[in-house]
């Protein structure tokens, strides 16, 4: 895929930086010297771990650049370092894991959280949010459109690069020998947009990339054309003509 665009992100940025305000609010941490926001994108959600804590070293890493830049022009006090999750190791004595919408990218991401959790000093906390959207028409929709149209090979290995987050029973089984105290949830958000249009610009800035970047200029309109209509059916009106886009999330805090 092409690089996130910060820009595109952060059309939405109340709406998506919700989530983070509702994960921190549990964090059980009166003080912390060392936070990570693993996938931090534009510092939207570092910022509210930098205000919670203004005395921490706070770190943010992500994979893209475009983000990386938003967030250290943001936030010049905080560092923020390109790296990959997947490979990358926490510092010793690193108080919270902070990590909003990340690991459902992540390939084998229980067994992330594993490693992430077991690297925590006692005391240490991993706080994570995924959207568990798959299931939704939002994202129902880019897999239909996928393979109906003159794109369906091209789009064939790129249109699922989600699975399915496992049942919360299997995070339990995962984590919960590793630390004292776990939490997990689910929330559903029903955000307030102004039309279906909205919804379309919501995901183009995340599950809609895999879609329609490998696609030249003529065919992503053509897709977009086509998932605009089916969105526009899907979510229908309220009375003032606005929709709600369903949003269910699922949320972790695990204690070391």
């Amino acid at each position: 895929m092409a690089d996130w665009s910060a820009e595109q992100y952060l059309k939405f940025e109340d709406e998506r930086t919700r989530p983070s305000r509702d994960l921190l609010a549990q964090v059980p941490l009166a003080d912390a010297r060392r936070v990570v926001d693993i996938g931090c994108g534009p510092g939207n959600s570092t910022e509210l771990l930098a205000r919670r804590w203004p005395q921490a070293a706070v770190t943010g890493i992500d994979t893209s650049a475009d983000m990386l830049r938003q967030a250290r022009e943001r936030l010049p006090a905080c560092t923020f370092v390109e790296a990959n999750v997947a490979h990358w190791v926490p510092t010793e004595n690193t108080d919270l894991l902070f990590a909003n919408a990340i690991f459902q990218w992540v390939p084998g991401h229980l067994r992330q959280l594993q490693r992430l959790l077991g690297a925590l000093p006692p005391g240490g906390v991993l706080a994570v949010q995924m959207p568990d959207n798959l299931d939704e028409p939002s994202h129902l929709l880019m897999r239909e459109v996928a393979h109906l149209g003159p794109w369906r090979k091209q789009l064939a290995d790129k249109a699922r690069v989600r699975d399915t987050l496992p049942k919360p029973g299997a995070y339990y089984e995962a984590l919960s020998p590793l630390c004292t105290r776990l939490e997990i949830w689910h929330t559903i958000y029903n955000h307030v947009l102004e039309d279906a249009v909205a919804i379309v610009e919501w995901v183009k800035g995340t599950g809609l990339r895999p879609f329609v970047d490998p696609l030249e200029p003529p065919e992503r309109k053509q897709y977009l054309a086509e998932y605009t209509a089916r969105i526009a059916a899907s979510y229908l009106p309220q009375a003032d003509g606005k929709v709600l886009l369903r949003f269910p999330r699922f949320f972790i805090v695990a204690v070391k």
